[in-house]
């Protein structure tokens, strides 16, 4: 399969890049931890030096790579895991929903004997034509609940996981789930159109989350406000307050209008082969070390 992956990229003209692993800072998110090394951190993705890379001139860059995330483990979580992130200059995220289409119909043609993926036992053709649904469209269906209501009153991530992905899971083809609302999206540009809305998407395949991308934010004081206000609920939930990444945010006014996705590489796996379980996909558990 990563071979399948290295060829698509090839052949779409991207670059693939390798870049370090150990850095000062990730990017500060209030719900994600990284892991600590010393004074620096194990990267929770790799976007940070990659974003960097696109505004040296770099216009299609992808990684395959191993990122750390302390205190995640479940069915479908790793605290230590493989991720797959590209990105492309002079696109939005329209241009990653296509690529994510072309890159599971290679995936499948691949690497399954039947073209298609496999989630509790029932079959997802990549090749069929896709489900495009709004979160707001999909919270108002699944949910009978408004979107931005449910974030200002603290239910979306509940009602997301409770009523909304398991209704992805009826889907015999993968979704994508766009228009997220502007405060979950710390790192997405704000919508041409919707400015309480961000350009950012997730792609379900059998209700299984496999990736997240967006529309990149090219402003750092925008940046940066957001980092702090990251860090300042991450102080009120109790947790330490990360540091920022600052060659990153003082190279930012170079990134030409950009687009970005991280994919789960094991999750991935998991729909190649049918697996019910990422324990089922990696050579080692983290218990079994």
């Amino acid at each position: 399969m990563l071979q399948a992956i290295r060829q698509f990229f090839s052949e779409q003209g991207f670059l693939e890049v390798e870049t370090p692993v150990r850095i000062p800072a990730n990017a500060p998110e209030e719900y994600i931890d990284p892991v600590p090394t010393l004074t620096w951190q194990l990267q929770t993705s790799p976007e940070i030096c990659m974003k960097r890379l696109l505004c040296r001139g770099y216009d299609k860059l992808f990684q395959i790579c191993r990122c750390w995330r302390s205190d995640e483990r479940g069915s479908r979580h790793l605290s230590e895991f493989t991720m797959l992130e590209w990105y492309r200059s002079n696109a939005d995220y329209h241009d990653l929903m296509q690529d994510c289409r072309g890159l599971l119909q290679h995936v499948a043609d691949s690497c399954t004997p039947d073209s298609c993926f496999t989630r509790n036992h029932s079959k997802i053709d990549p090749h069929a034509t896709w489900q495009h649904i709004s979160v707001q469209e999909a919270f108002l269906r699944f949910a009978k609940a408004d979107t931005l209501a449910s974030v200002e009153n603290g239910l979306f991530d509940e009602l997301l996981t409770g009523l909304v992905e398991p209704a992805f899971e009826k889907f015999n083809v993968p979704v994508i789930l766009r228009d997220y609302p502007a405060q979950l999206a710390a790192l997405a540009r704000l919508h041409a159109d919707q400015p309480d809305l961000a350009e950012r998407f997730e792609l379900y395949v059998g209700g299984l989350e496999l990736a997240n991308g967006f529309s990149e934010l090219t402003d750092p004081q925008e940046q940066r406000r957001r980092f702090i206000e990251a860090n300042q609920v991450r102080k009120q939930m109790g947790k330490p307050e990360l540091p920022l990444p600052e060659p990153f945010l003082s190279e930012l006014t170079a990134m030409p209008p950009s687009a970005g996705i991280a994919l789960g590489v094991d999750r991935l796996v998991m729909l190649t082969v049918g697996a019910d379980s990422i324990d089922q996909v990696v050579a080692f558990t983290p218990e079994s070390l």
